[in-house]
């Protein structure tokens, strides 16, 4: 590691391989905590390259405990790290288009630098963790939707979730998560924190076979937040989009506010499903949601999109793929 710092400090960059071996001896436990925040915190002093990135991804995917599905199946997930503390939007939009018939593996982790993470919110309603793939199956096949808690799925990452929870503050981790779902989804929408992190992800994406969409709100959200022009990049375009491109119109920031406690966000979150929630949470899911259901047919409307959404969520299939996710424990 003292050669891979010092290369590091010296404004070098790592090829693909360096950050693969990296990446894999952190798995091996091979350097102290120490050693791991100093390599963690150059990359909050400096961009990371599209070699670095898809040299780390590489390493957590082949050390990651493996989710093999017959189904085609969609991610929807944020980097986080964008400070906003929204509610959980990506998670409930996973499960509108769960609600509207799409087969969806959530990839997902606790909140580091905001209150509630998707893990959060589901362990708040006693949802548990599991890595087996029968009990992964069975809530694929109840309820649409399966749940990836991304910890015991990358058990590389063991000797890390300390550091990073001590820090409280995004790290190259973060822009990692959406990349290393275990099961590999064939689509992907994925919200990121910066326009320089989206560039990343789809000059990375380009390399693969996914059909995907690229988040990034102008204003710092990685999500759809309605509140400003959103950043969008896919297979077939990239364009900015306004609020009114969804057919929609525009919020304030305070209008998608997450709580401050994670019984707040959690209370939020069931609002939201029961359609108790606020005409701009509602907005902002579906609209996240109808890129998530857009990505399995690109040349559909998106307005055509946020009403699919719309109608998952209103008529209560949204809260029933939800219901039967825990019930399929």
């Amino acid at each position: 590691m003292k050669q891979i710092l010092n290369q590091l400090f010296e404004h070098q960059k790592l090829t693909h391989a360096q950050a693969r071996e990296v990446l894999i001896n952190i798995s091996e436990n091979k350097y102290n905590p120490s050693q791991l925040a100093a390599f963690i915190s150059v990359y909050l002093m400096r961009n990371i390259s599209a070699e670095e990135l898809a040299g780390f991804r590489d390493a957590l995917l082949e050390l990651c405990v493996p989710v093999k599905l017959e189904e085609e199946v969609i991610d929807l997930c944020g980097t986080g790290g964008d400070s906003k503390n929204t509610f959980n939007i990506s998670t409930l939009a996973s499960f509108v288009v769960a609600g509207a018939g799409y087969k969806v593996a959530k990839h997902g982790n606790y909140g580091v630098s905001s209150i509630s993470g998707s893990s959060n919110v589901l362990e708040h309603f006693g949802f548990a963790f599991t890595n087996k793939m029968d009990e992964i199956r069975k809530q694929l096949d109840v309820s649409n939707i399966c749940f990836l808690h991304a910890p015991i799925f990358h058990p590389a990452l063991r000797s890390v979730g300390p550091i990073r929870r001590e820090l409280g503050v995004k790290t190259f981790f973060n822009m990692l998560g959406p990349m290393v779902n275990p099961a590999n989804p064939t689509y992907q929408s994925v919200g990121v924190f910066s326009l320089k992190l989206a560039r990343l992800y789809q000059f990375i994406y380009q390399q693969t076979n996914k059909k995907y969409c690229i988040i990034h709100g102008t204003d710092g959200y990685d999500e759809v937040s309605l509140t400003s022009v959103t950043k969008l990049y896919s297979n077939e375009e990239e364009r900015l989009a306004g609020p009114e491109w969804f057919g929609l119109p525009q919020y304030s920031q305070e209008d998608i506010f997450g709580g401050d406690t994670i019984a707040e966000a959690a209370k939020i979150f069931m609002a939201i499903l029961e359609n108790n929630g606020t005409k701009a949470q509602a907005d902002v899911v579906c609209a996240n949601a109808a890129l998530g259901i857009r990505c399995f047919d690109q040349s559909r409307s998106i307005t055509d999109c946020v009403s699919e959404a719309r109608y998952s969520l209103e008529s209560g299939r949204a809260k029933n793929a939800f219901e039967k996710l825990l019930s399929a424990q």
